[in-house]
């Protein structure tokens, strides 16, 4: 489980075509301090640490996971955003993160407004009733506030500091993000879905 918080912009070293998946090398500063078998999101998605040294970590990723993520779309060179498992004894800053993702969205703008930047994004409509607004969305794993909702198109403001420590800087229209919607919002969902009143609160 993730906050949403991004602990560090990490890099891809290389990337090895595995037999059903693929193999990433990143680095990162903290590298050192993991260990095998821990949870680590990288863009967003969940991945189990199987080996580190001093400067790099390796993850896998299967099939699965590159088809229902932007994984697949990563190349060496590319900036990636790290956050490692939560712990009890820090504050929950941003919103509960699983390292699900459950849609791919596209950027469809990036658009500077005074010293904030505001992304819009396209995203599939089966997961319109998702979305809220000024509710949490995480989109490569950065924990944020919906601004504005239309449709099957949702914007996100980024502050200075989520640009300066995260790959949003890099972004640019046509370009993939993550997305994960809030965990507690599929949980009313799935509750209103079994009594049948779904297509009432659509209304």
């Amino acid at each position: 489980m993730f906050t949403g918080i991004i602990e560090e912009t990490g890099r891809i070293e290389k990337v090895k075509m595995l037999d059903g998946g693929r193999e990433f090398n990143i680095a990162c500063s903290f590298a050192a301090e993991l260990k095998p078998d821990e949870s680590v999101s990288v863009n967003g998605a969940c991945h189990t640490v199987v080996r580190s040294d001093e400067a790099t970590f390796t993850i896998q990723s299967v099939e699965e996971t590159l088809r229902k993520t932007s994984m697949g779309a990563l190349k060496e060179g590319d900036p990636i955003n790290l956050e490692r498992s939560m712990t009890l004894d820090k504050r929950l800053d941003g919103h509960i993160v699983q390292g699900h993702v459950d849609a791919v969205g596209t950027v469809v703008s990036v658009d500077q407004e005074g010293t904030d930047w505001l992304f819009e994004i396209e995203f599939p409509a089966e997961f319109e009733t998702q979305i809220v607004g000024r509710g949490s969305i995480a989109l490569d794993g950065i924990s944020l506030t919906v601004a504005r909702e239309q449709a099957n198109r949702f914007t996100v403001a980024i502050i200075p500091y989520t640009w300066d420590h995260t790959n949003l800087s890099q972004k640019k229209p046509g370009d993939l993000v993550n997305l994960e919607f809030d965990i507690l919002g599929k949980y009313v969902l799935k509750y209103l879905s079994k009594l049948n009143l779904i297509e009432q609160v659509n209304k």
